[in-house]
């Protein structure tokens, strides 16, 4: 590890002090071109005592203005301290986490994954319209029927054709052949360039998709594209119960990743993480956002410095081992349920290195599926599987109630 550590309490509470320090200070000092981002002092009691010993908060109230892409040009002076902050988040990530070289990325902490997605797929149609002289009606994004729906939105938003792809039913896994089909099809219907999107943890199954079904049969057919990893849910899991895995920077063809901090990460909504290799965003440069101090390189503008902040503050109290602890205990917890629905011969998918347990619906009662808040993957009666998350609220006694509640209806 590079630049991740764990940090004290004081060390974090002086550290993001500092940093509010080096912003402008509303309150106090004379700002008269800025509008004030600070929380409303007459709302928000921003001279409460306990704010100085709960500095996320603070940051919250003190509200910084991230606009812009911190890891690329200027940016506005005015929230450099918190701007610094940010960077050193994308730093951990990037690379001690993704395996980018240091300086090799882009990126920033967007309001949510959904952005975070349609960022990547903007950058790279762009990409291809201004780089490749590609049109609009050339351009086509894959991606999985298993895929967020955040895909077929930004694909709306884009006016992109969106290239769903079949998955088996048992092993969530992308089905090759109708991959190629799909892609042999599009090139007759004159699509020349596609953007890959490839699942790190799929939001109902926490399955991965092999970022190689993409590549192999996209140079197979001699298509241009652009890989880019959905890792929202798995990106604070995967890497750390897989440490083999190789769907990060050091595999040359993925460009993009991105990842949301609100979900394993625990932080507050909206936050996702959008990271890219250096010389692709420029691609949605804002040319008329001439009033800011730097370059405006996101689909969001304006956005919550104290977001970063937060992450800052989760990922420095853990440090790379007390997460690694942390999502060890979630498999062990994982492990335990699954052995107890092959003990009642029950059916389910499990991603093995991740913490999403998916239970064929015939064997759920709806009763039971109330009572512990399972999520199906379809609110009709069509519904084939209930989901099962195995975060921290998770523990062992509440998989044993549920097991038992089982086990009550089998033998009923």
């Amino acid at each position: 590890m590079i630049y991740w550590k764990k940090l004290s309490q004081e060390e974090r509470k002086n550290r993001i002090e500092r940093a509010l320090a080096e912003n402008v200070n509303f309150s106090k000092d004379a700002s008269l071109g800025y509008p004030a981002s600070k929380l409303d002092g007459k709302v928000f009691y921003d001279d409460a005592p306990f704010l100085q010993d709960a500095p996320t908060l603070k940051t919250y109230v003190a509200n910084p203005n991230h606009i812009g892409c911190h890891t690329l040009g200027t940016s506005e002076k005015a929230f450099k301290g918190t701007q610094e902050m940010e960077r050193e988040v994308l730093n951990v990530i990037a690379v001690d986490i993704f395996k980018a070289e240091p300086d090799s990325f882009d990126g920033y902490i967007s309001p949510g994954g959904t952005e975070a997605n349609i960022q990547a797929m903007w950058m790279y149609r762009n990409f291809f319209m201004h780089q490749k002289g590609a049109k609009l009606d050339e351009i086509a994004i894959l991606a999985s029927e298993d895929t967020h729906y955040s895909i077929p939105k930004g694909a709306n938003v884009l006016m992109l054709d969106w290239l769903k792809i079949p998955v088996s039913f048992e092993k969530r896994e992308i089905d090759k052949k109708a991959l190629e089909n799909e892609i042999i099809k599009a090139k007759q219907n004159g699509k020349k360039y596609f953007i890959a999107i490839a699942n790190m943890g799929t939001t109902m199954f926490g399955s991965v998709d092999n970022p190689e079904d993409y590549t192999s049969i996209l140079e197979k057919l001699n298509a241009e594209y652009k890989l880019h990893i959905d890792g929202a849910y798995g990106g604070f899991v995967y890497p750390f119960s897989n440490q083999k895995s190789t769907i990060n920077f050091s595999n040359p063809k993925i460009s993009s990743i991105t990842i949301d901090a609100h979900k394993m990460l625990q932080s507050p909504y909206g936050t996702g993480v959008f990271i890219c290799r250096k010389g692709l965003i420029e691609n949605v440069l804002t040319k008329e956002a001439e009033y800011i101090e730097g370059m405006d390189l996101t689909l969001c503008g304006s956005r919550s410095g104290a977001n970063a902040v937060a992450v800052w503050m989760i990922l420095f109290t853990y440090g790379p081992f007390g997460w690694f602890e942390k999502v060890s205990v979630l498999q062990m917890r994982t492990q335990f349920l699954c052995h107890e629905l092959d003990e009642l011969n029950i059916k389910y998918f499990r991603e093995p290195f991740m913490n999403i347990v998916t239970i064929h619906s015939e064997y759920i009662p709806e009763e039971i599926a109330v009572k512990f808040d399972l999520v199906p993957e379809q609110h009709n009666k069509n519904n084939k599987w209930y989901k099962v998350v195995l975060m921290d609220h998770v523990e062992v006694q509440h998989l044993t109630s549920f097991i038992n509640e089982l086990k009550a209806t089998i033998n009923a």
